[in-house]
């Protein structure tokens, strides 16, 4: 069973400072470690994970955005963004092509407060869901990130007084539901369709992370023909470091016995 973890760091340089960072790479042990919101460029950063082999996507705007993938195995290919010009300047996507499938880290656009972004927004779901929809003509898709979106009310503490705020639009909510529909599964809820309280996103006011007044925002998604492969979806939400918690996926390839 491979074990895959995904975490928006929200800063690599600053989380790698905490506690919470190499204990919990160390114990866990992931196959493949994804990463968001790396804010670095190259040089800025050298990490102490030996046996991994290290991918990196840097936004040309420094001190945002970014990607990283560590793997044990080696990818038959890497490559980063998506072809799309309009969406490649950011560092948000990176590709991992391996025997059974792709496993994509990706950092989906925020709408912004001002939902100024959500017409951007829009477009870039668009894209990156044809983008993963090429893929899947080849082979399964695995892909995980923080995807900025709530998709149901069950996903978030306050979805009454949230609603129209960004992450939490009808219009980034629909867009998750096309994703789905297109024959893609929500892991998490594939293993937990009815879990309160799962979140892995909490703001750094009003003591939300204490209260657990969090959003669950963070995913991996799958294609659809992996499903009898899944072992379970994870929220590692005591993990610290970030205002985001590891998520993980455990799923069996097709070297293993079923």
């Amino acid at each position: 069973m491979k074990k895959l973890i995904s975490w928006n760091v929200n800063g690599l340089r600053a989380c790698v400072k905490k506690e919470g960072f190499y204990p919990f790479v160390r114990e866990e042990d992931p196959d493949v470690l994804m990463l968001q919101e790396t804010k670095l460029q190259a040089g800025q950063i050298t990490l102490d994970l030996p046996g991994y082999h290290e991918y990196w996507n840097y936004a040309e705007k420094k001190g945002y955005s970014g990607t990283a993938l560590f793997t044990k195995e080696e990818p038959l290919s890497v490559t980063n963004g998506i072809g799309i010009p309009e969406h490649d300047h950011e560092g948000r996507v990176i590709t991992a092509e391996f025997p059974d499938w792709y496993l994509i880290t990706v950092y989906v656009p925020n709408a912004k407060e001002d939902l100024s972004r959500l017409s951007y927004r829009c477009r870039w779901e668009d894209d990156f869901l044809a983008y993963v929809k090429r893929l899947e003509e080849k082979k399964p898709v695995i892909y995980c990130g923080d995807l900025n979106v709530a998709h149901e009310e069950i996903d978030l503490k306050n979805p009454k007084t949230n609603r129209g705020h960004a992450g939490f639009t009808d219009e980034e909510r629909q867009k998750f539901s096309e994703v789905l529909a297109s024959g893609m599964t929500d892991t998490f809820r594939y293993f937990y369709p009815d879990k309160t309280g799962a979140y892995s996103w909490w703001s750094y006011r009003f003591h939300a992370r204490e209260n657990n007044a969090g959003w669950r925002i963070d995913y991996f998604v799958t294609s659809r023909s992996l499903d009898s492969r899944l072992g379970d979806a994870l929220i590692y939400s005591d993990v610290k470091g970030s205002d985001h918690c590891p998520v993980g996926l455990l799923v069996r390839d097709g070297r293993e016995e079923a």
